[in-house]
């Protein structure tokens, strides 16, 4: 007996079909993994989002930080300012100005962004361009509370009993479907989830279609059927590239979460590892259900140039997916249109993840869009099978989906 140089297995010897299968998927996954394109990209993705998690959390403190000089009376208003920006999410770092004229130079050369002057019932806020809405909020209402108090003096009432009788009174909320406290948290999980889900869907897709009619083109496909059944070596790519693509992504997401956490602009919950293990299971979903699809329809083909003419039709649909399931999180997550698309195979791996990070898929609503997709999966893999052992061994010209399927 001879060794198969490719797949390592003695030729003319049977393999099991879990054998096979893995035997493919381990060849994909060394191939792919030791390749330069791979750990080079993984590189710069990871450079680029750890950069711009930082960016976009020190672009956020800065947003919110203000340095603010006081003179004359308005000195007195210091803690009061402090602790009223603070409660509106906004830090503010006091200095006192000795001359007004002074305090104006330091705003022009920005070391202030702004120079409160004047008395405390009419304040004087000078600044180089405009002035921050959440200091503009908070000078505001100190001054009205001032001008209340003293007009409260001024009629002979108790300024603090009145003005902590009006600070103590509420409205009474009464929440129908009550939500977490975490819900914009949420919602931005289910988004990143959704995106990297669409990327994975794209990119590691369209290459288990290339390595299809790569393989077909240069005959190596012939030699590794005298092994393999093509449905396991169809099975067996997909299931390496998406390892490959999880590998990656898990990587990627790591170094995003790290640097969310290291920055402030992420706080670990309960939500976000329920976000990333709905993230984690659909993408295995949606990668073996599209990825099949990709794999046969790449063998209708013989040539690369022709390879993006049989994908359009699928990633249209994955893109009307990644669309609609973006548009329904953020405007309209509880609707009927909504649930129908969540269940249905086609569209389930890029929305459901979203629902479940922001707690609106409820039990019966999951586990029919995993049985849904489950049987979506087994259905795409014995016609994409049937398609790729009819087209994958004709060359030439393009193999028409309906020959594929009836032969």
């Amino acid at each position: 007996m001879t060794e198969d140089p490719i797949t390592g297995s003695r030729i003319g010897t049977e393999l099991k079909p879990a054998q096979a299968v893995l035997l493919i998927a381990g060849r994909e996954l060394n191939a792919k993994l030791r390749t330069r394109s791979f750990v080079i990209s993984t590189i710069i993705s990871v450079v680029v989002l750890a950069a711009f998690v930082l960016l976009q959390s020190s672009s956020f403190d800065n947003g919110a930080r203000s340095t603010v000089g006081l003179s004359g009376q308005a000195t007195a208003l210091g803690p009061q300012i402090v602790e009223s920006a603070k409660q509106l999410g906004h830090n503010v770092q006091i200095v006192d100005i000795g001359d007004p004229a002074q305090g104006e130079q330091q705003v022009r050369d920005n070391d202030l962004d702004a120079l409160v002057t004047g008395p405390v019932g009419s304040l004087q806020v000078t600044v180089k361009d405009t002035l921050n809405t959440e200091l503009r909020n908070t000078l505001n209402g100190l001054m009205r509370q001032q001008i209340l108090t003293s007009e409260l003096a001024a009629a002979d009432l108790d300024p603090k009993e009145v003005l902590g009788t009006a600070a103590a009174a509420q409205v009474n909320v009464k929440q129908l479907e009550p939500r977490g406290d975490d819900q914009g948290q949420r919602l931005v999980i289910g988004l990143i989830v959704a995106f990297l889900l669409y990327m994975a869907l794209m990119i590691y897709g369209q290459m288990v279609a290339q390595g299809v009619v790569e393989e077909k083109s240069s005959r190596v496909v012939e030699i590794l059927l005298a092994t393999v059944r093509p449905w396991q070596l169809l099975a067996g790519k997909v299931l390496g590239l998406g390892i490959v693509g999880l590998i990656q992504f898990a990587v990627i997401a790591a170094v995003g979460l790290v640097a969310g956490v290291a920055s402030g602009a992420l706080t670990i919950s309960g939500s976000a590892v329920a976000g990333v293990i709905a993230g984690l299971f659909w993408y295995l979903i949606g990668f073996f259900f599209y990825a099949t699809i990709f794999g046969a329809v790449g063998s209708l083909v013989s040539r690369q140039e022709e390879t993006q003419s049989v994908l359009t039709p699928v990633t249209m649909v994955i893109v009307i997916g990644f669309i609609f399931a973006i548009n329904l999180l953020i405007s309209n997550s509880d609707s009927t249109l909504t649930t129908i698309m969540a269940i249905l195979p086609p569209f389930a791996p890029i929305l459901m993840p979203g629902l479940t990070a922001l707690g609106v898929a409820p039990i019966w609503m999951q586990v029919a869009s995993i049985l849904l997709s489950l049987a979506g999966i087994a259905f795409v893999a014995w016609l994409g099978g049937r398609i790729y052992r009819n087209a994958v061994l004709r060359t030439g010209s393009r193999v028409r989906l309906k020959d594929a399927i009836s032969a």
